[in-house]
């Protein structure tokens, strides 16, 4: 062990030549992976340590569509320090009149004078949230955020009506301490006192609110025996708890997923530096072979040679592994306050140990799977072999042993990727996406040397097309690490392209088809007939659809805990709409319906699907939580609902019988065309203050920059791939320098001249890029169309435009670095050339 490690000690004197395509790949891949670890483990950080101020206390009583009897409110005031209500539901905010009438989608909350309980409402101009309870002789004031004061014009002192009621509004929202705990809203923040609308058809029975008990407790409170003690207490009323030791579970959720998704495109990035570490290995031992081959004719085993070029190989990558490391850390301390300053919670931006490990065991994983490939294969050939100058020949694998410990490290790597991300399915499916595409990558290079040797025949008569592919498909071809390199970051982009064109494409080209223009909530019983016969006066309506809306919580099934039952699936998260109907309003796909005028115990009709998924069956009994009271409901079919149409759809549906009685209201959706909008919303929001009208264009409008905020980061992650690519690019063309030089000498001596020797190089440079765009574009359709059909159930079309771009960007990558490196054995002598080759 000591003489390996003197040896390689000697070696390693030389410097780092030729080993700056080995460091750059381990060190952007690694600084990648570190960087998006380091932010991610902030801001999950800061959803931590900020618990208590985004919850807005220490624990919250969360009641749907009703406010907590007196009683239950003496329950929780008894084990609390401090108590506040906030009552949460969306409306229309107006101002004008008739023609000049403005409206826009606001999230109300309506808080009571103890909030925030935890935290400082940050308003400009500053004021104190007592403002909202002053005694005036006039309206009540208002707080709005900026977005909605600048949409509809107003300053401090204009009034605004809200469910009728006319404010003034006294100030602009700047940061509320618990806006992330509460959740996403349509439409932007309105703040009221609870006391200002309490007696208003904004929270008349069946209306559709929600009401948080916020609370600080004891220091020495245990929340976990207070949650088991609430929710026994609780049992049965509908009441969901949430403490501050998991304030944001969406936002916490979202930052995970995408973090680790991201550390995953990251590995892509890796898997590309990991074939330049290859090439850079394969060809410091090829300079090397005369040495493997003097040591061993002078006694050495090959257990001393591996562990001289081991402890090399580990030199190496610690070095790279630490530079990346630096560098990713480098980066997000830099960026540390513009991360700061855009993340609407408050996060600490620093150096963490989990991420910087993850990365580093990401680093020496890669490394170590690519070294030992060629490292195997080199040390198997014999020395009389290594002494030959030409051992280019037949394909050989690595030894049994080396070929299992290769697939041990891979083994490894998946398990650690698994373990860090805590999500099996995203992690073995990212990994699997990035497996196929350096498969079908290796294996398109192959197929280009392959077609180079058998149409090298046809290009008689044009010199630099027949030298390109004679180049291409010869021995010492690059088609296969040029096209490994280049297809990745490629393939990446070309998947993220297809996904965001097929996203746009179906909204564009499938919304105005089968989509309603508005979404109308918390229409009133006696609301209802005045609804409809306005509706049919107003010119443009095409259809209007009117049903029963009720909100519920599934908690059971079949007697058990709903989510122990069917997990986490998005059903059981949250509460879901709740109907009833005499006969079915979609095909039934199994079971019966109930009979007319059926007043037996309550039967239910579930989604198809949704209840595939669930595990339910036809007989089984499903417990639904509405308005505090569980309603235990066998199910009796099965419907095929279509959530894709944006129309009308239930997951529940129950018979008439069930529900009729509850307070309710009635949900309609309205289809017209978009110039036939702006008039409907005026003139139903003057007619019908309570109502709230959700713009369904809106509402996509939002989910899709969603989807594209994903798909820039994605696009960026993939980016750094495309990055180690074009350095791998360039270790290629720099290697491969002096045989380019040899190569030209020799066309230079038979007659070919620099502009025919230029255009061969080119023409290599140009069908290699193209053959990697090519495979790019087949892999980006193929996760594009599993992606849009299999998991978003949306028509995939094939995206023409980012594919070109996909196939220029890997035909202009490989012009640029061949062509770089083509100018100094262009302008070489033939004569020095051969002469110095003898």
């Amino acid at each position: 062990m000591s003489a390996s490690l003197r040896i390689a000690a000697r070696e390693l004197r030389g410097g780092l030549r030729g080993f700056r395509v080995f460091l750059l790949c381990l060190m952007l891949g690694v600084a990648a992976i570190s960087a998006v670890g380091l932010v991610r483990e902030a801001i999950r950080g800061g959803l931590s340590d900020q618990g208590a101020a985004l919850l807005g206390g220490d624990a919250q009583f969360e009641f749907t569509y009703r406010r907590p009897a007196p009683e239950e409110r003496a329950w929780i005031d008894a084990r609390a320090v401090a108590s506040s209500e906030v009552v949460e539901f969306r409306s229309m905010l107006q101002t004008g009149a008739g023609e000049a009438l403005e409206t826009a989608l606001t999230q109300v909350k309506a808080v009571d004078n103890a909030h925030p309980l935890i935290g400082t409402l940050q308003l400009d101009p500053p004021l104190p949230v007592s403002t909202l309870f002053a005694q005036t002789d006039g309206p009540s004031a208002i707080f709005l955020d900026q977005i909605l004061a600048d949409r509809l014009g107003l300053a401090p002192g204009d009034p605004v009506r809200l469910g009728g009621i006319t404010f003034t509004m006294a100030a602009r929202i700047q940061r509320e301490p618990d806006s992330t705990g509460a959740g996403t809203g349509l439409g932007p923040r309105s703040i009221v006192a609870l006391p200002a609308i309490e007696d208003s058809a904004l929270l008349a029975p069946g209306a559709l609110y929600e009401t948080e008990l916020r609370v600080t407790l004891p220091p020495d409170t245990d929340l976990d025996a207070l949650r088991a003690e609430a929710q026994a207490h609780f049992d049965g009323a509908g009441m969901r708890w949430q403490d501050r030791r998991r304030a944001a579970p969406g936002a916490d959720r979202f930052v995970t997923r995408l973090g680790s998704f991201l550390v995953l495109v990251g590995l892509a990035g890796l898997a590309v530096g990991g074939v330049g570490i290859s090439a850079t290995v394969s060809a410091w031992l090829e300079r090397k072979a005369e040495t493997i081959a003097t040591l061993r004719a002078i006694g050495a085993t090959g257990g001393m040679i591996r562990a001289i070029f081991l402890w090399q190989l580990l030199a190496l990558s610690v070095t790279g592994i630490a530079a990346g490391l630096v560098l990713g850390s480098a980066m997000v301390l830099f960026a540390s306050g513009l991360i700061e300053r855009l993340m609407p919670i408050p996060v600490d931006v620093g150096l963490s140990a989990r991420p910087l490990i993850e990365a580093g065991l990401y680093g020496a994983l890669v490394a170590a799977i690519f070294a030992l490939w060629p490292l195997s294969r080199m040390l198997g050939q014999r020395a009389a072999r290594l002494y030959r100058r030409n051992r280019t020949g037949r394909f050989s694998l690595p030894a049994f042993g080396a070929l299992a410990l290769i697939a041990l490290l891979i083994a490894a790597l998946v398990a650690l990727a698994v373990w860090f991300s805590g999500m099996v399915m995203l992690t073995l499916g990212t990994l699997g996406g990035i497996a196929l595409a350096l498969g079908l990558l290796a294996i398109a290079g192959w197929l280009v040397r392959y077609a180079a040797r058998a149409l090298s025949h046809l290009a008689r008569g044009r010199p630099a097309l027949r030298a390109a592919l004679a180049s291409i498909g010869g021995p010492r071809s690059e088609a296969v690490p040029v096209i490994l390199s280049l297809g990745l970051g490629l393939s990446v982009l070309a998947a993220v392209g297809q996904v965001d064109a097929g996203l746009r494409g179906a909204i564009a080209q499938d919304l105005p088809e089968v989509a309603p223009a508005y979404f109308v909530l918390d229409i009133q019983k006696d609301q209802l007939d005045p609804f409809l016969t306005r509706l049919d006066a107003i010119g443009g309506v095409e259809k209007v659809e009117t049903v029963p809306m009720l909100r519920g919580i599934i908690t059971e099934i079949n007697g058990q805990n709903a989510r122990e039952v069917a997990g986490e699936h998005w059903v059981l998260r949250g509460d879901r709409g709740v109907t009833y109907a005499e006969t079915p309003r979609e095909a039934l796909t199994a079971g019966d319906w109930w009979p007319a005028d059926y007043a037996g115990p309550p039967l239910a009709s579930f989604a198809a699907q949704e209840a595939e998924e669930l595990g339910l069956k036809l007989g089984d009994m499903i417990t639904v939580n509405i308005l505090g009271r569980d309603i235990e409901a066998r199910i009796t079919s099965f419907r095929d609902v279509d959530f894709s149409t944006a129309g009308i759809g239930f997951v529940l549906t129950l018979n008439p019988a069930a529900l009729a009685a509850a307070p309710h209201t009635h949900l309609a959706t309205i289809y017209a065309p978009p110039e036939a909008e702006a008039p409907i919303l005026r003139d139903l929001a003057g007619a019908f203050p309570n109502i709230t009208a959700i713009r369904v264009r809106d509402a996509i409008d939002r989910v899709t920059e969603a989807l594209g905020a994903i798909a820039r980061a994605t696009s960026l992650a993939a980016g750094v791939t495309l990055l180690t690519g074009f350095v791998v690019l360039i270790g290629a063309a720099a290697s491969g320098e002096a045989a380019r030089a040899w190569e030209a000498a020799l066309l230079k001596t038979v007659g070919a001249t620099r502009r025919t020797v230029l255009a061969s190089f080119a023409l290599r440079s140009a069908l290699l890029g193209a053959a990697a765009g090519l495979v790019a574009i087949l892999f980006g359709a193929l996760a594009g169309w599993a992606v849009l059909e299999l998991v978003m159930e949306a028509t995939f079309r094939f995206a023409p435009i980012p594919a070109l771009a996909i196939v220029s960007g890997g035909v202009l990558a490989t012009l640029l670095a061949g062509l770089v490196f083509a100018l100094r054995p262009l302008s070489a002598r033939p004569a020095r050339v051969l002469r110095a080759s003898e």
